[in-house]
């Protein structure tokens, strides 16, 4: 006798809205991802690279916009994609509205911590390059690694250090050094 298939729970953006004040989460094609509220380390890596981020495109006169978590991201258009990226990087600014963005930032950054690492380094790299995301980095802080991705070209894909100059696929021009930004 063959035991019947579990029906998985597919939860929709009326689960996210329903969270009680202060609870996070991030839904992927219809699955739950429990947000653990950020340490200090990660607050000011966020705040240095957005920083830097936003005053760059502000010399150039560029208008893309910077966002930091918590800001809504709709990935998929749809009931079941919403997340908040640690830095959301905007250049189709015709996709914001009130709520946050309808559709994928250009450039995505996520700070890694040990309970997102499997998150962002499998389910959010390949969620993020199949809904038209640019560029995206995992920023991690524990091994001082950034793995950047380069989804529109796949020239710059490449692994580095904080140390190491860290160009954007996304603006030409702009290199981040993480270890300047750090105690």
């Amino acid at each position: 006798m063959s035991m019947p298939l579990l029906n998985p729970t597919i939860y929709t953006l009326e689960y996210i809205y329903s969270l009680p004040e202060g609870q996070r989460a991030e839904l992927i094609d219809g699955q739950i991802y429990n947000m653990a509220p950020p340490n200090r380390i990660h607050q000011e890596i966020s705040f240095s690279l957005s920083r830097k981020i936003a005053d760059f495109i502000d010399s150039k006169k560029g208008t893309c916009r910077v966002y930091p978590a918590p800001f809504a991201v709709f990935l998929n258009q749809d009931d079941r994609n919403y997340v908040e990226p640690d830095i959301s990087v905007v250049c189709k600014t015709n996709q914001l509205n009130d709520k946050g963005l309808n559709g994928a930032p250009d450039w995505i950054i996520e700070i890694a911590s040990p309970g997102t690492k499997h998150v962002d380094y499998g389910v959010k790299l390949y969620k993020y390059r199949t809904a038209g995301v640019r560029e995206y980095w995992i920023v991690n802080p524990m091994t001082r690694i950034v793995n950047v991705y380069d989804f529109e070209h796949e020239i710059k894909t490449d692994q580095y250090t904080f140390q190491d100059e860290i160009p954007s696929c996304t603006f030409e021009g702009l290199a981040l050094r993480l270890g300047e930004l750090l105690p």
